[in-house]
């Protein structure tokens, strides 16, 4: 298993897990592929935006996407937001996803972070589980959403 930030050359394997696997509802309109190529390649400079990717034989079979955010409050010390964690259906409970989750924690606590959060859309308790058994809590704090 490799893992590593993803690239431009990684959207078609993240549209896959994507839409495949991550969203119930894609989008019905085509995807600009360059659109996303682009944005990976600008990911991939950024040091306050982690999309990582785990590979196997040349595949993107899961990823993990990781927002640092600078902050005022904690003696200035950024936290991190963690969201779009994916992993292909034929390479589950293979422990792709906690890889992912561990280097992101470790890329997170490298750059002074207080906390990391973890957004799921999930109410499975074997989801909420796993995320337990990868050392996050549930329930500490409220997540409150507002679509636009």
């Amino acid at each position: 298993m490799v893992i590593r930030k993803a690239k431009g050359s990684d959207a078609d394997g993240l549209k896959v897990l994507y839409f495949e696997y991550l969203t119930h509802f894609p989008p019905k309109e085509e995807q600009n592929m360059q659109v996303w190529a682009e944005m990976l390649n600008r990911f991939e400079k950024d040091d306050n935006m982690h999309l990582l990717v785990a590979e196997e034989d040349g595949k993107v079979v899961s990823s993990v996407q990781m927002a640092i955010i600078e902050s005022l409050t904690h003696n200035v010390s950024p936290f991190a937001v963690i969201e779009n964690v994916v992993t292909h259906i034929d390479y589950r409970n293979k422990g792709y996803a906690s890889a992912l989750l561990e280097r992101a924690s470790e890329i997170a606590k490298d750059r002074g972070c207080y906390k990391v959060f973890l957004e799921t859309g999930s109410n499975k308790e074997s989801t909420l589980n796993f995320y337990r058994n990868n050392g996050f809590t549930i329930d500490e704090k409220h997540s409150c959403l507002k679509r636009l």
